[in-house]
């Protein structure tokens, strides 16, 4: 019961296998440790493991490896895979190179860490040995002498010390060497007993380690006795001609090489102990010869010297003139001075001349003109016999070269270009001639000025005040002079003119306007001009208010225009104009004022525009004044008007207002209306007016019932305006005065009610009744009996 079918079970370490092969493996590294046994401080020679322990956590990663690696001062030093969780780094034996800090890192897959680091210390450094391959070696010979400390290691300095009897050791030598031991080669010029040593150092990142001292060993130098001697026959001292014989010997010692040298150079050469060199004096055999003796590295010298008297002097060559010129005859002569004459006669002496090392004539003294062809380097040579031997002597060399007299020179204006009105420089130039020229410029306003070219590439320039007149500029001269005997050559300003671009300043601008008033939309030409100017030139125009410029124009003649098209008011103020030309000196214009008038057709416009606006005002007005006028027409006021003079015109008294109103019984309830305006009232009159203020006067009155006995009269209310004047005979005029009486009547419908009624001329004179259904606008109308129909309201 307990066993299962072998296919199940084989199901299940299927399914086993497939979970654990599908869970992801995962791994931490815990910690890492180092450890340094015995101790972190120890003696060198004392063996130190060095150990460094990882801990890591992992799921499902069978056999997991790890990648130690232990670094002294992070210098990698071992490195180490396993899958151990312990390595081990032994130093057997420690060294003093082994101090420092040391740490361990581990790298799991892609997983590091480091342990913390751990300090060793070793104390003690090996004591080093000296060799020597000579402890007996002749002075300044080398021999070999070796230090070395095999039981240490790293980055060494070995020191070499010398020592005697008393005194501290003196460093003689110091190497470095990544190696525990080195060689070198010594050699001791000091004769007698001395001790040699050695030590060492090793760098380390603490700080330099030092070893003890080696053991020291005894040195005995030997005096190495292989000085040559030297011998000159017949003495060190001869004439030319005489045969010397120099004789260099080794005395004593190991066999040698025997040198002897002159000037550092090698006359003769012979292995052993002595040579001879035998030769003809001459004067150039005159000095110091060395004689040297050498055994392997070693070396010995002697010297002596040898001088050679001259039996005659070595030529010497004289020139006449020494300020040569072309053109000029010059004589160059060979002289010479007898010191022995009993050994030379001058009468044998023979001389030759040379040119550049070519013979051109045998004789004591040469004449010729100067000329380029003559130029060159002159020697002469001095051919003497002594003794039956013949000496020849030559002379220094003279550099013949004849000066080239100054050409005239020329005149020019530095740069080119000349600024009237501004100061300018001057050149002065020679186009051949040799060094030194002094040239002398004289020019207007009493100028005088020398200058002195002595190098090439000098010039002689001037300065020179500023002339106005480009004729100014011939009046200028130039000497030019290298032989203080010749007469100068001179140059004339003359040319320049010719050859100068002369540029005058523009005088001060001038600027025009064709119209100091414009109107807007019309165009302005601004006219800028100038009296003089190279050309061309330039103008540029300006508005005193605004930043930049408003235009700018390049022409070749004297002026130039700035037109403004379709004025307007931003374009009044105040304009300038500036010109300029070459010369680069810019000139400002007055300043003139435009003025900007309003345009024809705005003008109209604002007028317009005041008629519309005033017209609208005038016909309310005119509107409010006929409403009353209407208003006082339908009150039915009556006006009555005095008149003294004038008796065209009806006048109404009130007794025959009430009489008519008697005899016409049908108006029924009329009413005549008087207002008095004035202070005073008469008794003849229903009212009056004073000169001074002639107020129309209103009254009202009743009338009666109409008569029955009468004509009978239409009904109805009709308005009658009268007039009233008093007549000359009843009541007395008032000057000027008007008395204006208004009656409203009730009467009969009458035809010619509505019309205006003028006063019958056939009426009574005394009194004239003017009635009129109208009541008069003006005062001089109703002076005049004029009287227009009532408007209709």
């Amino acid at each position: 019961m307990g066993s299962k079918p072998p296919g199940l079970q084989f199901l299940s370490i299927l399914l086993i296998f497939w979970q654990s092969a599908g869970e992801e493996s995962s791994y931490i590294i815990d910690s890492i440790g180092l450890t340094i046994q015995p101790k972190n401080a120890v003696e060198r020679g004392t063996p130190v493991l060095i150990g460094c322990h990882v801990s890591v956590s992992h799921s499902n990663i069978p056999d997991l490896e790890n990648q130690f690696q232990i670094l002294k001062d992070e210098v990698p030093i071992y490195s180490f895979n396993t899958t151990n969780s312990t390595v081990l780094y032994e130093l057997n034996p420690a060294r003093a190179a082994d101090s420092g800090s040391y740490e361990c890192r581990v790298t799991v897959k892609d997983k590091s860490k480091a342990s913390f680091s751990e300090r060793l210390d070793v104390t003690g450094l090996q004591t080093p040995s000296l060799f020597l391959n000579n402890s007996k070696p002749f002075e300044n010979e080398e021999f070999e002498a070796s230090c070395s400390a095999p039981g240490e290691k790293g980055l060494f300095i070995f020191r070499f010390y010398l020592k005697f009897r008393t005194g501290e050791p003196q460093t003689i030598k110091q190497l470095q060497t990544n190696g525990n031991s080195t060689k070198t080669l010594i050699k001791l010029r000091h004769i007698g007993d001395c001790y040699l040593s050695c030590d060492y150092e090793i760098s380390l990142l603490s700080g330099n380690k030092r070893s003890n001292s080696s053991n020291e060993t005894h040195v005995t130098v030997k005096v190495l006795n292989i000085t040559p001697v030297v011998i000159v026959y017949p003495s060190d001292s001869v004439f030319e001609g005489d045969v010397v014989e120099v004789i260099c010997r080794v005395v004593d010692g190991p066999d040698v090489e025997v040198f002897l040298t002159k000037d550092k150079r090698i006359l003769k050469k012979v292995p052993g102990k002595a040579l001879s060199h035998m030769f003809t004096a001459q004067e150039r055999d005159s000095g110091e010869y060395v004689c040297k003796a050498e055994w392997g590295n070693v070396q010995k010298e002697n010297y002596k010297t040898i001088k050679v008297k001259e039996l005659f002097s070595k030529p010497k060559l004289i020139l006449e003139p020494v300020d040569l010129f072309e053109g000029d005859r010059f004589k160059l002569t060979c002289k010479v001075t007898i010191y022995v004459p009993q050994k030379i006669d001058n009468n044998i002496l023979t001389y030759s001349f040379y040119r550049d090392n070519t013979k051109i004539i045998t004789s004591n003294s040469y004449i010729s003109m100067a000329h380029p062809n003559m130029n060159g380097n002159y020697t002469c040579k001095a051919n003497a016999s002594s003794l039956g031997n013949s000496f020849i002597k030559e002379s220094q060399a003279l550099v013949v070269k004849a000066k080239v007299p100054v050409s005239k020179p020329v005149l020019s204006i530095v740069g080119g270009t000349l600024l009237l009105g501004k100061p300018f420089q001057l050149l002065c130039q020679s186009n051949s001639g040799t060094l030194p020229i002094s040239y002398t410029l004289y020019g207007p306003a009493k100028l005088n000025e020398s200058k002195v070219v002595s190098k090439p590439g000098d010039m002689a320039i001037f300065n020179c005040p500023a002339i106005f007149k480009s004729l100014d500029l011939s009046k200028f001269l130039c000497h030019a002079r290298n032989h203080k005997n010749k007469v100068p050559m001179i140059g004339s300003g003359q040319l320049m003119l010719k050859s100068t671009n002369i540029i005058e300043p523009v005088s001060n601008p001038e600027l025009k306007v064709d119209s100091s008033e414009v109107s807007e939309g019309h165009s302005v030409i601004l006219n800028c001009s100038v009296q003089r100017g190279t050309s061309p030139i330039s103008f540029t125009w300006f508005h005193t208010e605004k930043g930049g410029p408003l235009a700018s124009l390049s022409t070749n003649k004297t002026e130039g225009s700035f037109r403004i098209n379709n004025v307007n008011g931003e374009h009044g103020g105040r304009y300038y104009c500036m010109s300029t030309n070459p010369a680069k000196d810019n000139k400002k214009s007055n300043i003139v004022m435009i003025g900007v008038k309003m345009a024809g057709w705005k003008k109209g416009l604002i007028a317009l525009f005041c008629i519309l606006i005033i017209l609208p005002l005038v016909l309310v007005i005119s509107f409010k004044v006929r409403l009353i006028q209407c208003r006082r027409r339908s009150t039915g006021r009556l006006s009555v008007k005095s008149a003294s003079t004038k008796v065209e015109r009806l006048s109404l008294t009130l007794a025959e207002v009430n009489e008519a109103a008697n005899v016409t019984p049908g108006m029924m309830g009329k009413s005549i209306w008087s207002e008095h305006m004035s202070g005073s009232e008469s008794d003849d009159h229903v009212s009056t007016v004073t000169q001074e203020n002639p107020e129309p006067q209103y009254t009202e009155v009743q009338t009666k019932d109409a008569d029955p006995s009468r004509a009978p009269v239409k009904q109805g209310t009709d308005t009658v305006y009268s007039e009233v004047r008093n007549s000359q005979q009843g009541v007395p005029d008032i000057n000027d005065g008007v008395s204006l009486e208004y009656a409203q009547l009730n009467h009969d419908n009458d035809p010619s009610s509505d019309n205006c009624n003028h006063g019958d001329p056939s009426t009574n004179a005394d009194e004239k009744t003017d009635v009129n259904t109208c009541v008069s606008d003006a005062t001089a109308e109703q002076e005049e009996g004029k009287c227009d129909a009532a408007p209709e309201c």
